[in-house]
């Protein structure tokens, strides 16, 4: 069973990844059947192509988590996001997401955001990066 303890710390070194542009160790948070909703795809792999898309179009991208909640096996966080300016300077761009935990590892997930710049979307990383 994992504790609030361990989900909490899972989150924070998933961000830690994301944050030092580690992906690869990324990829062992997450069981080879994580389901990610917004992308509506299986693997880490797709994960991993979205945050190399975010990267770079804002190289100083960084994640921070202000709230993680845990309830038995799923985990609410609300991170900020630095490194991107919001539309009209007002707040900082959000993440909102859901985590179903299994075994020590991210499972399945969830989000939205709210405050990011039509171009920094992560409901439209799919789209190549332009150049």
């Amino acid at each position: 069973m994992t504790t609030r303890e361990d989900t909490s710390a899972l989150v924070r070194r998933m961000q830690e990844c994301f944050n030092s542009r580690r992906f690869d160790q990324a990829a062992d948070l997450h069981t080879p059947g994580f389901f990610s909703h917004p992308l509506g795809t299986t693997g880490f792999e797709a994960g991993k192509d979205a945050w190399r898309v975010l990267v770079a179009r804002f190289p100083g991208i960084r994640v921070v988590a202000q709230d993680i909640l845990v309830d038995g096996d799923k985990a609410a966080v609300r991170s900020t996001v630095e490194g991107i300016a919001a539309p009209d300077d007002d707040a900082r761009p959000t993440l909102f997401e859901i985590f179903r935990i299994d075994d020590g590892r991210f499972a399945e997930m969830w989000g939205a955001s709210t405050g990011f710049p039509s171009s920094a979307s992560p409901e439209d990383l799919s789209r190549p990066v332009s150049r």
